[in-house]
């Protein structure tokens, strides 16, 4: 959902006249509030939207490249090089385990077959299933630097002999915690650019469908937020959500939020769609400021 809870909360909690309480207290819970939902969003966007956009983006690249079929190319010397495209041809596999190609020579590969039978152990099974999953699932962008940050924050929090020693004027590792935060302070502005240069390639890329735009802005504007007050209103009354405003805000807040500049950059990674996702980011971020404010009124009427 962005970083956008980070300045919007604080803000909020300084408005005189606020349904939430003290702003010393108000900011204390909603940043809290606030950055329980980014982690796990974080986790959600780097292991489930990642693996959607790895596979979407392979699929796209494969009705790009045609067929997919690997072919050899010939050389002066006799091997294989890459040169002009009349000397191409496909690779085929033979009965006899061997590939000849056109001209004058041939690469042949022996058949090899092994005698007997190889006993594999379950230790090697387990980890050659294990290698497997990883490779599918690209175990390696889990570990982004948010998801692991979320990942530590998580067991700072749960374990209570770390959090003493971190968390607190008296902790013994209190700049730990003073540098943490030093960080995460800086990091605001720097997403900030990021989603300015994000938003000037949405200027400059190139144009795509109006009414896909118009589709996009109106689901994330209009009908998620709805949405989310139907299912914030029923839980509440079901007694699954707590009855604290500031957090009913936060999580209906969630539903009015533009696209977090994750995905922009999960796109840029795999080279795809990075132009009509930068297009989308200009206009949905273009209208946050109405939007925002908007349903941000909605909500504490609501909750308030």
């Amino acid at each position: 959902m962005g970083h956008l809870p980070l300045i919007v909360v604080p803000a909020i909690c300084t408005e005189k006249g606020s349904p939430f309480g003290t702003p010393d207290i108000c900011h204390k819970y909603g940043m809290a509030y606030a950055s329980l939902s980014m982690a796990i969003g974080a986790i959600y966007l780097w292991s489930y939207v990642y693996n959607i956009v790895r596979v979407s983006s392979s699929k796209v690249n494969k009705d790009v490249n045609g067929d997919g079929s690997t072919r050899i190319l010939k050389s002066t010397e006799g091997m294989p090089a890459l040169l002009e495209e009349d000397y191409s041809e496909f690779l085929l596999p033979s009965n006899d385990c061997s590939i000849s190609l056109k001209y004058t020579h041939e690469l042949t590969f022996p058949c090899t077959k092994p005698n007997g039978t190889v006993k594999v152990s379950d230790f090697d099974k387990t980890w050659q299933y294990l290698r497997m999953i990883s490779q599918k699932l690209n175990l390696k962008a889990l570990f982004a630097p948010s998801t692991t940050g979320a990942f530590i924050g998580f067991t700072i929090g749960v374990v209570p002999q770390i959090r003493n020693l971190i968390i607190g004027g008296n902790a013994p590792l209190h700049v730990v915690q003073d540098s943490a935060s030093l960080l995460g302070d800086a990091a605001i502005p720097i997403i900030t650019l990021i989603v300015g240069g994000n938003l000037l390639r949405g200027l400059k890329g190139p144009g795509i469908c109006l009414s896909l735009v118009v589709g996009v802005i109106a689901v994330r504007y209009v009908f998620l937020p709805l949405l989310g007050i139907v299912i914030i209103k029923t839980a509440v009354r079901f007694g699954l959500v707590h009855s604290d405003p500031l957090y009913q805000f936060i999580l209906l807040l969630q539903y009015a939020l533009p696209p977090a500049m994750n995905i922009g950059t999960i796109t840029q990674l795999f080279k795809a769609g990075e132009s009509e996702c930068s297009v989308i980011m200009l206009w949905t971020y273009g209208l946050a400021s109405i939007s925002l404010t908007l349903w941000s009124t909605v909500f504490m009427w609501l909750v308030g």
